[in-house]
Parts: structure tokens; C-alpha cells; sequence
């Protein structure tokens, strides 16, 4: 069995720097599932499309190439992060990008992806299963503090409402909602920084190791 480290939660939960971490700390390869969302809306709305056309965003995610993704500063907006929230929602986007997905997990000696379905769909058969959260205040506060620090006028306010937005779209989704994973360890980081976070991580990972003989 592979070391496959599935990491859930909500938006600003801290799961994609726990995520990137875990992957340093075992040598993994380490994929960001959202990116792959964040860019089909973005293309869709590049296209000069709708968000609430699942056509249009379905044809984007399978017209993805995904090399680079992680360089391109414009999937780190807010914009990038509301689309991707509303194309999420669609059986047809979810399709086109699993195979993606499942092949990223399947190489050999394993990989650390993060998401909102990983633990249940995309890899329901990793050892080591995480769900990230926190309080949505605290999330927004960390999300708001990034913008801000980046030049970004938004007021907290309306930072926490887009959070209470997004969870609620993204958990009342007909396809692929995110949920806990029965066999996921909750790991609530509202009054973690990031090293007792990743501290924390590590120790469930560790658990599953053993418990797998991994």
C-alpha cells in the first residue's frame, strides 16, 4: 500500500499549507485540487462565459492542462476562489477532472492531494485521511489578513460572508459534497498557527503509518 495523505476541509482551514508540508516532510508529490477548479472558472470567465453554465465549464475541465497551475498567481484571487466554488457544483466539471485526480494519487510510493472530496472520492482508500476546519470567523480573518497584505481592499465583513457563502455551497452540493470522511481524523486548527498545525498533522499521519505498516 501507498502513503496517500488525504487532506479535506473548507476554504482558508490551513489544509494547503498543511497539504504542501506534509508533502516535504515524506517526500511526496503534492497536487492542490482546487487549482484545478480555480482554472476552469477562470476560463470560463476568460471565455466570456457563465459560471452557471455547466456546459461551458464542463468543456473547460476537460480542455485543462494542469502543468503550471501552481504558478499562476491569478488562481490565488478571491475571484478565482468564487468561481471555482460555483463550477465545483457540477456532476459534469467533477467527471472530467476525476480520472486527473485518481491518477495523481496512484503513483507509486504515493501523494499528498487536498480538496473537499478527496478522502471520500477521490482516494476513499488512502491510509491516511485528514479533514481540516476551523471556525469560519478565524478563516476569514486568515484569508482577509492575505488579501490585505497582498494590496487587496475587501473589508472583513464581506470576506466572512463570501467563507459562510462558500461552505454552504460547497457542503449542500448534489455531486461530491464536502463531508468528513467516516475514516478521516478531524483536525480543528482555530487556535493552531501553522507549526502547531503541521505538528498536529504529522502525528495523524504517523498514526495511520502504523497502523497500515507504512
Amino acid at each position: 500500500m501507498s502513503l496517500i495523505i488525504a487532506v479535506d476541509g473548507p476554504a482558508a482551514s490551513g489544509k494547503g499549507t498543511i497539504a504542501a508540508r506534509l508533502a516535504t516532510a515524506y517526500g511526496l508529490p503534492h497536487l492542490d485540487t482546487g487549482l484545478l477548479y480555480r482554472a476552469v472558472g477562470l476560463k470560463v470567465l476568460q471565455d466570456g462565459g457563465s459560471l452557471d453554465d455547466e456546459a461551458a465549464a464542463t468543456a473547460a475541465a476537460r480542455g485543462l492542462e494542469p502543468a503550471g497551475l501552481s504558478d499562476d498567481p491569478r488562481l490565488t484571487t478571491g475571484e478565482a476562489g468564487e468561481a471555482a466554488s460555483r463550477v465545483a457544483g457540477f456532476a459534469g466539471v467533477r467527471a472530467a477532472l476525476l480520472d486527473l485526480q485518481q491518477a495523481f494519487a496512484a503513483q507509486t510510493g504515493g501523494a499528498v492531494l487536498d480538496g473537499r472530496d478527496i478522502g471520500t472520492v477521490i482516494a476513499p482508500g488512502a491510509p491516511a485521511k485528514l479533514f481540516v476546519t476551523a471556525t469560519p470567523q478565524v478563516r476569514a480573518r486568515r484569508r482577509w489578513k492575505q488579501l490585505t497584505a497582498r494590496g487587496i481592499d475587501i473589508a472583513f465583513e464581506d470576506m466572512l460572508a463570501d467563507i459562510q457563502r462558500r461552505d454552504e455551497r460547497d457542503a449542500g452540493r448534489g455531486s461530491a459534497p464536502m463531508v468528513q470522511a467516516q475514516d478521516a481524523v478531524l483536525l480543528d486548527t482555530t487556535d493552531m498557527g501553522i507549526e502547531a498545525a503541521f505538528d498536529a498533522a504529522r502525528r495523524i499521519v504517523e498514526a495511520a503509518r502504523a497502523k497500515h505498516g507504512l
